[in-house]
């Protein structure tokens, strides 16, 4: 009896249409790959790095949350997009019309294609900040805001694609 119902189990989850990773990443059964392609620096301020750091963060998620393989383009699930902002702007303005705080903004626009569920695809705005202290030097700590705010972007990203959020 128990070696019955542990083959009925393995049939059940064999025949999913979704294949479920550990990550919570919900996959169709027949993909095997994915592409991100450059993510282009539009915004008016550029960061020499950020293009590369958020495709790759991008990449190296998806590598390492699911078990899809890689090409250059027209994977199973496909990526691509571009940076639309890269804005510092100050905030919690208090008396004397002085910022106590800085406002780091990077905004993304991803569009994803889903090849073999099309009603998956989608065109999203991805934004994430950071804040920190007007009186400290920003270019001592832009390096580090990034790759919060980069981090941050990729997990949306990853959910929104993956997770179904």
């Amino acid at each position: 009896m128990k070696k019955l119902l542990i083959i009925l189990i393995i049939a059940v989850v064999n025949s999913s249409c979704l294949r479920v990773t550990f990550s919570g990443a919900s996959i169709h059964p027949e993909a095997k790959t994915f592409s991100v392609q450059y993510f282009e620096n539009n915004a008016s301020l550029v960061m020499p790095t950020l293009s590369q750091t958020i495709t790759e963060q991008l990449r190296d998620k998806i590598m390492g949350q699911t078990q899809l393989s890689m090409v250059r383009s027209g994977g199973d699930m496909a990526f691509e997009g571009e940076i639309t902002g890269y804005t510092l702007q100050p905030v919690a303005i208090q008396s004397g019309e002085t910022a106590a705080l800085t406002q780091l903004t990077i905004t993304i626009s991803v569009r994803f294609f889903n090849r073999l569920d099309e009603e998956k695809n989608f065109e999203s705005r991805f934004s994430r900040y950071q804040q920190f202290s007007s009186s400290a030097n920003f270019a001592s700590l832009e390096q580090g805001l990034v790759e919060e705010i980069v981090e941050e972007l990729v997990e949306d990203i990853f959910n929104k694609a993956f997770v179904n959020w």
